[in-house]
């Protein structure tokens, strides 16, 4: 007999372009600087359109790297007597964490405007910070249900 957990969360970081819109931003950037890329190799600055390439594929280095760092997960699953939290990269790096849900504390610390801008679970001396690529609003919303969960797998 299994018995189900008290509380289970599974965390990920919102991204709005997927591989398509990236191409499409990437292409629209090619389009536009092959305007005035047309000027420069016409007037003799040829080497004018090689930056420009490489400035588009800058962009699109960067907004394939924010697309795979966007695969990171954290999953959070509360039973009666252990805590896990389990954290994977966007890379496929996994880290494990277990901890006595009855020594372990939820940090929550909030900025001027009282938005939840760091979370973490507190263990003595260790300390793991989760959550980080939430928005304040989610943090907020997450650290409002999980820590009334932890109460509860405390009575």
């Amino acid at each position: 007999m299994t018995t189900s957990p008290l509380f289970s969360a599974l965390l990920t970081p919102h991204r709005s372009l997927d591989a398509r819109g990236i191409r499409y931003v990437a292409a629209v950037a090619a389009v536009l600087a092959s305007i005035p890329g047309i000027f420069f190799y016409a007037v003799g600055a040829w080497p004018v359109v090689g930056l420009m390439g490489l400035d588009v594929l800058a962009l699109y280095w960067a907004l394939s790297a924010s697309l795979k760092s966007g695969r990171a997960f954290e999953e959070v699953t509360l039973w009666r007597d252990s805590l896990e939290v389990r954290h994977v990269t966007g890379w496929g790096r996994e880290h494990q964490h277990q901890f006595n849900p009855f020594f372990v504390r939820l940090n929550v610390e909030r900025d001027y405007e009282d938005r939840v801008t760091r979370m973490s679970l507190r263990l003595r001396d260790q300390e793991l910070e989760i959550g980080a690529f939430l928005d304040p609003d989610d943090k907020a919303s997450f650290a409002k249900v999980f820590s009334s969960a932890l109460y509860d797998a405390r009575n």
